[in-house]
């Protein structure tokens, strides 16, 4: 038997349509995938999610969200998703070694920050290396930091942090921005930022010391290397929107985020709805992906009516 609703993930805007969801009445599976609650499993303090007077920690507040969608109903899955047939209704979604049918489904399957790949990147996530300025930058005031990138979510970046932090130092692996003109000039403009050109971060100080204390990177051209000292280091090199299932079958943009209709979380099929970091490549936040995962089941609930 179908179910009338799946929500695939499991992190804000997935748990957030389950709540929903479930206080509509709509019994909701949630397929949790590889990282259940999302990215912010991962974040340590969250100190700009409403309702909290003070931080509270990214596995907390998931946490938090998770009992509230089992308290009201929602019910949980583990699993990966290895593909959806979304040709006919009900839709069709592979597990490994299973198969769930839904009337409708909500994909928050999010999106991935891309990493340099480097072990001390890894060893010192949450100690100073961080892929959100405007989640953590506000922790670094008065200090001096480091962004990698050259795009212009890079120099968004570091516009961003010159708000708190004494110097920006953004590192680029080519001698100009691939920014937008604009971005460039404020950048270029802002007497806080300086550029570390035709350079890569070749190792993150100091894994030993538990925390970021500085930059080793190469110079590209020469292999020359130094030592840019800071407290922290923000990567800025885009992110990846976890969508391969539904590729060829949902209408997504040129960087594979799901397109979903204006005012709505409707998808190019209709009865999938999308919500979150998958379809939105502009704010990437906890409470932006949490309100359109709201969105999506509301607008899910309406098109489950419609079919009654």
């Amino acid at each position: 038997m179908a179910e009338r609703i799946v929500v695939i993930g499991a992190g804000a805007a997935g748990l957030t349509a389950a709540i929903y969801a479930a206080r509509a009445n709509l019994n909701p599976l949630v397929i949790e995938g590889m990282q259940p609650g999302g990215q912010l499993t991962i974040t340590s303090d969250v100190e700009n999610f409403p309702g909290f007077t003070d931080p509270v920690a990214g596995p907390q507040l998931m946490d938090g969200m998770r009992r509230q969608a089992e308290r009201v109903g929602a019910r949980f899955k583990s699993g990966e998703v290895k593909s959806v047939d979304l040709k006919a209704t009900p839709f069709a979604i592979e597990l490994e070694g299973e198969k769930v049918q839904a009337q409708t489904i909500v994909v928050a399957t999010g999106a991935s920050a891309r990493w340099l790949g480097i072990d001390s990147e890894k060893a010192l996530y949450g100690k100073g290396v961080s892929a959100c300025a405007t989640c953590d930058g506000f922790f670094y005031k008065g200090k001096e930091v480091t962004v990698v990138g050259g795009g212009d979510t890079a120099i968004e970046e570091a516009l961003f942090l010159t708000n708190f932090c004494t110097k920006v130092t953004v590192i680029h692996r080519r001698d100009e921005l691939r920014a937008s003109k604009i971005m460039q000039e404020r950048a270029k403009k802002n007497p806080k930022i300086e550029f570390a050109w035709n350079s890569v971060v070749d190792e993150i100080l100091d894994v030993d010391e538990g925390e970021v204390t500085g930059v080793q990177v190469k110079d590209v051209g020469t292999g020359e290397k130094r030592v840019i000292a800071c407290a922290g280091i923000f990567i800025a090199i885009g992110h990846d929107p976890n969508t391969k299932p539904f590729a060829g079958q949902l209408e997504m943009n040129g960087q594979g985020y799901i397109v979903t209709e204006k005012s709505s979380m409707r998808t190019s099929v209709p009865g999938v709805f999308a919500a979150g970091d998958c379809q939105d490549n502009v704010y990437r936040q906890a409470i932006t992906a949490a309100g359109t995962g709201c969105m999506a089941a509301i607008d899910a609930e309406r098109y489950l009516q419609e079919l009654a």
